[in-house]
């Protein structure tokens, strides 16, 4: 019974006793309750520290995150040239998107390729051949069915004929590499063109006081700094991308050159073939 009306009465004594007041609980048989002194001022210390977590002002806590600062500094730095640097980061990131999209989609095993045309050209089957250049994407394949439309011919007319068509692919790999590489240029220079304007807006704010206030000047530098910097990480930003597609591009003609070459030998040992047949049928 003594255990039951401890319990009862604890809970209403912790009620009726205000946050912060005093440093210790007043319990009633603590002993039976095992309950000490210390852990009476520990729980009054959590409770003191939840108290101080609840009084601090929302916007202490909460700082608004990564976008609301960036969009803050947007705005900070004069709105009509940040957005001019940002329509560079979009188009530019349109392009890059596109000729990605391009160059992976021309991407084959281009090995795996030249052994299936070696193996259809070597059995006499030149449809099939040609069937599949034309079920395949990509440069590789384009290149090849284009030299088996001329492989009646001689092999230096073969050899010209993939030559020429060569280049004609290679531009098209690089084509849109132009535009990319303008953005490039372009948002740097719209960020120090910002700069020098928000500068020149600076010092007629300075002219305006009539005197040299170090808070005008701090804030107009400030304002003036920040297109420079937007401008400077979309130029690396787009600069990563053209990287990345000149890698692409280099593979792939390194993938068309090589299989030009294969190509040019399995047509040369056909023709082999073939004028070894004609001569014993002539003998």
């Amino acid at each position: 019974m003594v255990v039951m009306i401890a319990l009862l009465c604890v809970p209403s004594v912790i009620c009726a006793q205000s946050p912060g007041e005093g440093k210790e609980v007043p319990i009633s048989h603590p002993d039976t309750l095992g309950i000490s002194s210390k852990d009476t001022i520990d729980l009054d210390d959590d409770t003191l520290a939840l108290d101080s977590v609840a009084s601090v002002p929302l916007d202490v806590v909460d700082n608004g995150g990564f976008y609301k600062s960036l969009k803050r500094k947007f705005i900070e730095g004069n709105a009509g040239f940040m957005s001019l640097v940002a329509l560079a980061l979009i188009i530019g990131l349109a392009f890059c998107i596109e000729r990605i999209i391009y160059l992976s989609m021309s991407e084959i095993d281009a090995k795996k390729f030249m052994r299936d045309i070696e193996k259809r050209i070597k059995s006499k089957d030149k449809e099939s051949a040609m069937a599949l250049c034309e079920k395949t994407r990509g440069p590789v394949a384009l290149i090849c069915g284009r030299g088996l439309q001329h492989s009646d011919e001689s092999l230096e007319v073969i050899e010209r004929t993939i030559s020429s068509y060569g280049s004609v692919q290679a531009a098209n790999l690089e084509r849109g590499c132009s535009w990319i590489t303008l953005f490039i240029a372009m948002a740097p220079s719209l960020g120090f063109l910002g700069t020098v304007i928000g500068m020149v807006m600076s010092f007629d704010q300075i002219q305006m006081a009539g005197d040299i206030n170090p808070t005008i000047v701090a804030s107009g530098m400030k304002v003036a700094l920040i297109t420079t910097i937007f401008g400077i990480i979309v130029a690396l930003v787009l600069q990563l991308f053209y990287n990345y597609i000149l890698s692409k591009i280099e593979h792939i003609t390194a993938q068309m050159e090589e299989s030009a070459i294969t190509f040019l030998d399995i047509m040369a040992a056909m023709k082999m073939d073939e004028e070894g047949v004609n001569g014993n049928t002539s003998a």
